[in-house]
């Protein structure tokens, strides 16, 4: 039986965006490897309004073994809660795809979300790209080359792929011998990464600088967030900081930031705090918020 009480009112203020949820939608069609058609998906968190938000194109790690484009759904759906629509993609992957083939990918997406900007709710003018692991890799390399046609490849040409920030969460800046060659004392459960990383660096392999984000970076290269563990025992911190550096003494504005005791994609990536800096990131350079 009820207790005849009164009904409690609540007054709520209206702080959150109220989010919709688009999956599945094919942005690119390229070949594979072997030649054959693949399609590639993206999904898109947004909010509801009929409004033009800045946009976020998440692009997930995987070792170039898989690009699974629902993971980091936290993070997406918190940065689409402060007021971004938020792609995340899958890409080609070994065997369909090798280096530089993700590249193009990553540039084919950032040119359909403009090429679509009206259907999806986007500005156009303010986009940015961020990534963690082989992502990382990804969007630096993306960056770097901001404000050229390299590694434009495929659909949406009337559009060009430039952003205006990149966010590298513990991305590889440098493949160097040690990648062709797996050490022996490497824990098991990494063995399959460096082979992964090996098949997908086959072709350009006697000619390796061009996979380095580092001598692509120009005056047309935009602001970067760097992110790293000091417990990633993958990928090691000294290669955001080589990236940090360069960027830095090129010009290029670079904030990098080292979280004790984090190691690779672990927990520390989904805390408020990381959360928190990634958004007054965005907000700083797509919204031109001061904090």
């Amino acid at each position: 039986m009820g207790n005849g009480g009164e009904s409690k009112v609540l007054n709520i203020e209206l702080t959150q965006e109220k989010i919709k949820s688009i999956v599945n939608i094919t942005y690119s069609q390229p070949v594979s490897y072997f030649g054959k058609k693949i399609k590639l998906e993206m999904d898109i968190l947004k909010p509801y309004k009929a409004e033009k938000y800045p946009a976020v194109l998440f692009v997930p790690g995987g070792s170039f073994a898989h690009s699974y484009k629902e993971n980091y759904l936290q993070q997406r759906l918190e940065i689409a809660k402060a007021g971004y629509v938020v792609a995340s993609i899958e890409y080609r992957t070994i065997p369909d795809g090798v280096f530089p083939q993700s590249v193009e990918d990553v540039k084919a997406a950032v040119r359909f979300l403009k090429a679509n900007a009206d259907e999806y709710g986007i500005d156009k003018e303010r986009i940015a790209i961020m990534g963690e692991s082989a992502g990382g890799y990804l969007v630096a390399m993306a960056g770097a080359t901001n404000g050229t046609r390299d590694f434009d490849k495929g659909e949406n040409l009337s559009e060009n792929s430039d952003i205006k920030a990149v966010i590298d969460i513990y991305g590889i800046t440098e493949f160097g011998k040690t990648e062709f060659e797996i050490p022996d004392d490497i824990e098991e459960s990494y063995r399959a990464t460096f082979l992964s990383v090996k098949f997908w660096l086959d072709d350009v392999r006697n000619n390796i600088e061009i996979t380095n984000p580092i001598p692509h970076i120009s005056s047309k290269t935009p602001p970067f967030l760097l992110m790293h563990g000091d417990k990633d025992t993958l990928v090691p911190p000294v290669q955001t900081e080589k990236l940090h550096r360069a960027l830095i003494e090129r010009g290029v504005e670079s904030t990098r930031y080292v979280i004790k005791g984090a190691g690779h994609s672990d927990e520390y990536w989904f805390q408020p705090e990381i959360i928190k800096i990634i958004i007054e990131f965005l907000d700083k350079k797509l919204k031109n918020k001061n904090f």
